[in-house]
């Protein structure tokens, strides 16, 4: 029996090939081939591995026949996409590594309802014909990657990214290409945007219980449910990335994805010392700060803005009554420009980390020396 099978990228992790693709890019994709290196007849030429673009329907159609026809037609053009099949006899395996592969174009399909371009999932087919010894049969061997997405634009990366991951997480191993749950558990997506944080951001310091209690009233727009009430909902994949989200612009994801974009960035060390709350409402803060003594502060996911971080803080009048402050939020660029620690040291009127660590103790360890020149 000759089994084939293709070096998946690891789960939630973008490896090769890639799952969201820019027309006019290089990429690189791998594809090993279960068979044994002395079962190959010996030929004067190499055996050659080619590399197709395939629609969703071509897809399905060569699962359902189990990989027993052939392409009739490319769905995309692919440059540099035919190479050799190499033999690795330690491993026991063949296999075949396309370099600086290039996609020139995509020839898209029909688009079922309201489903977006970068809902439009494709996948490479790798294909080869080899012969085995002894009897001398010629075999044809086949096998698609993971679900592509594929844009022509930077600003379709958000939402193809969503796509990418919704199918990572959510698909069972044995489908119909490329079939996923239209909703799934809370606790999943749960577990999903976690993992996705610590990969994304390269930190040990997941999500926390109550991150995810903020994500969920977030995302059900629902303030009155408990905890316990979330873990027993579902969530659709309208509210993870097709739902604009009450009085914004954007979606749950895009929100969440600008938030992972930041920390990767900007914050990674800050939240990997458990500086930042982030994932908490303006409502909640409020509560929080308002019984704490004047400077008291916080940092915390800008709710209005993607990308945002933002600090609130105590501001106590003369006669004892509490006022809480949000700060501009700042972005990316802000802070590129100015760290977040340095910012904090700048401000005069914040002094305590919540509940109650002196700044200076807190951030000491994020601040820039700086030389002040003479006049």
């Amino acid at each position: 029996e000759v089994l084939s099978s293709l070096v998946k990228s690891s789960f939630l992790v973008e490896k090769q090939p890639p799952q969201v693709l820019k027309t006019q890019t290089k990429f690189q994709a791998s594809v090993r081939f279960l068979l044994g290196p002395q079962l190959l007849k010996a030929s004067a030429k190499p055996y050659m591995v080619r590399a197709d673009m395939v629609t969703e329907k071509q897809a399905r159609e060569l699962a359902l026949s189990a990989y027993s026809n052939t392409l009739s037609e490319s769905t995309g053009e692919i440059m540099h996409n035919v190479v050799a099949l190499e033999t690795n006899p330690t491993s026991g395996t063949c296999c075949a590594n396309f370099k600086n592969v290039l996609l020139k174009k995509i020839k898209r399909c029909e688009r079922k309802g309201s489903e977006s371009v970068t809902e439009e999932k494709c996948a490479v087919l790798f294909s080869t014909t080899v012969a085995v010894t002894p009897s001398n049969l010629s075999i044809h061997l086949q096998v698609l990657s993971l679900p592509i997405v594929v844009i022509v634009h930077g600003n379709q990366d958000n939402n193809a990214k969503a796509t990418v991951l919704w199918d990572n997480a959510f698909s069972e191993i044995d489908r119909v290409p490329f079939v996923v749950a239209e909703r799934v558990p809370w606790e999943k997506m749960c577990d999903t945007l976690n993992l996705k944080f610590m990969a994304e951001v390269q930190t040990t310091k997941g999500l926390l219980k109550e991150h995810y209690f903020f994500l969920a009233q977030k995302i059900f727009n629902d303030h009155s449910a408990s905890l316990e009430d979330f873990q027993s909902r579902s969530v659709s994949w309208a509210q993870f990335n097709k739902e604009i989200l009450p009085g914004r612009g954007f979606t749950f994801w895009q929100w969440f994805d600008g938030v992972l974009d930041l920390t990767k960035r900007c914050l990674k060390s800050y939240w990997s010392d458990r500086l930042i709350i982030g994932f908490i409402s303006k409502q909640y803060v409020c509560k929080l700060l308002s019984t704490e003594p004047d400077g008291t502060f916080l940092l915390r996911f800008s709710d209005s803005e993607i990308g945002g971080v933002t600090i609130a803080h105590v501001i106590r009048g003369k006669d004892g009554s509490s006022q809480v402050e949000n700060i501009q939020p700042f972005s990316a660029k802000d802070l590129s420009i100015r760290s977040l620690g340095d910012r904090i040291r700048d401000l005069g009127q914040l002094r305590n980390l919540y509940p109650n660590t002196p700044k200076d103790q807190a951030f000491g360890s994020h601040y820039n020396s700086e030389w002040v020149g003479a006049d």
